[in-house]
């Protein structure tokens, strides 16, 4: 059966993103409803019940999280939306700004609604001027039609809204980065507890979710849990930590393929169907080399792993970090794996910012062996110092404050590994005197150019 776009159904229509054409197709009816028939805690329950998680990466339950809010908090409490899309590669949450804002706007009014947040904060990436543009007037309209300031709609719920720009930096797509940054200061991640439904923007409790995950709550609380999750990939009964995959996704594609964009699909499809059926294909008549799952920082997969579900279990049984933002790129059999890792090394190596000194070191130290192996001055051995450093840096061996440094080594981790007679072959191939040298060599700053 032919699936029916639901998060990108109004892309198509001719000034999408205004209030006019949005109400013409139902938009704004779920609020009205919700407002006159359904109290926050009932918002919440049925968000709990669909199981939706996190569309920004983590993949955590997005109804356990506001549950973690105090119940007898005086307030205030806030509720901050994540639309610093930085991930390499993904590019969904800037379609659904551009061309639907008001979806988005009417998921935050529901969201704040459940979690009894008054305030809500937009944290825009700042390479977005269009978006910027288009929600600021979605908003302007929503507050002109009654939907935003106080006492909505004539009832008791009150919220105001706010964009907030950021200034170009990755590790705002952290939550707690994000919150420094709201607050006017560098955007190093918190250490935690206190969790953010705790202790979060300005010290009071905050929910922090994306833009996608509030774009479902407005279909859920419209449709149903049983709806939700009526599409997807069931919880597996075997892995009693795993709770499911439910609900639409967002895909993006991109890299070598003959027709990149972002698509709607149920959550659980190929890698090697995003590919053929969406993507019509890898370009110019080439294979699949590898792929990369999810944003740059959940790895790479090889074209032997093209039928992995691209649900959020998925991309871990084939050793990758998980399922990310869902948006692939993809190499042909031309492209170079020691160009990927050098690239990818070059960008968290900027990207880090410097807090932990395993990150700001292991980052820094990566891309300067990536760089003495694409100068010609590789040794075997710079394959097991990297994997060294892919191993020991992040969250998960627990060395770091945020995730940032294991978006850093899953790449390392996997083009090594899954690729390693390609990073041999090179090595030796430009360094055929010295790839096995193993005493320490000059330093890149030394090498003459």
């Amino acid at each position: 059966m032919p699936y029916e776009p639901v998060l990108l159904a109004n892309i198509n229509k001719k000034d999408s993103h205004t209030l006019a054409v949005y109400e013409a197709g139902g938009g704004y009816r779920t609020l009205k409803s919700a407002l006159k028939d359904k109290s926050p805690g009932d918002i919440l329950e049925v968000v709990k019940s669909s199981n939706l998680r996190g569309r920004g990466g983590a993949g955590f339950p997005t109804g356990l999280k506001w549950s973690f809010l105090p119940e007898k908090h005086p307030g205030p409490v806030y509720f901050c939306v994540n639309a610093d899309e930085s991930e390499p590669g993904t590019i969904v949450n800037r379609v659904q700004m551009e061309a639907d804002p008001h979806q988005i706007l009417e998921g935050i009014m529901l969201s704040c609604y459940a979690t009894r947040a008054a305030t809500a904060y937009i944290y825009l990436r700042y390479e977005y001027p269009l978006c910027l543009k288009r929600m600021q007037a979605a908003i302007d309209e929503a507050y002109a039609a009654g939907y935003l300031g106080k006492n909505i709609l004539k009832s008791a719920f009150s919220l105001d809204l706010f964009i907030h720009r950021g200034a170009a930096a990755y590790v705002c797509g952290e939550e707690t980065g994000l919150i420094e940054s709201l607050e006017g200061k560098r955007a190093w991640p918190r250490i935690k507890p206190p969790f953010p439904a705790v202790e979060g923007l300005f010290r009071k409790p905050t929910v922090v979710n994306n833009i996608e995950t509030v774009a479902c709550v407005k279909h859920i609380v419209e449709r149903g849990a049983a709806w939700f999750r009526s599409i997807g990939t069931p919880a597996d009964p075997k892995d009693p930590r795993d709770p499911g995959s439910y609900g639409p996704k967002l895909y993006g594609l991109s890299g070598h393929v003959n027709r990149p964009g972002c698509y709607e699909a149920p959550l659980g499809i190929t890698v090697r169907e995003l590919i053929e059926e969406h993507g019509r294909g890898v370009w110019k008549g080439r294979k699949a080399k590898a792929v990369v799952p999810g944003g740059l920082s959940t790895g790479v997969m090889t074209a032997a792993e093209l039928d992995t579900k691209l649900d959020f279990s998925g991309p871990l049984k084939v050793g990758c970090l998980g399922l990310g933002t869902a948006c692939a790129i993809v190499l042909d059999e031309t492209y170079s794996m020691v160009d990927f890792l050098h690239n990818s090394c070059r960008f968290f190596a900027h990207e880090s910012c410097g807090q932990c000194t395993p990150c700001r070191e292991g980052t820094s130290w990566s891309l300067m062996m990536l760089e003495r192996i694409k100068a010609g001055r590789g040794r075997l051995k710079d394959l097991e110092l990297l994997l060294e450093i892919g191993d020991t840096i992040g969250i998960i061996p627990g060395t770091t404050i945020c995730g940032l440094a294991d978006g850093a080594a899953w790449p390392i981790k996997n083009a090594i590994r899954k690729f390693r007679g390609e990073f041999e072959e090179y090595i030796k191939r430009t360094n055929p005197e010295g790839y096995m040298e193993t005493e320490p060599v000059e330093a890149m700053a030394t090498v003459p150019k």
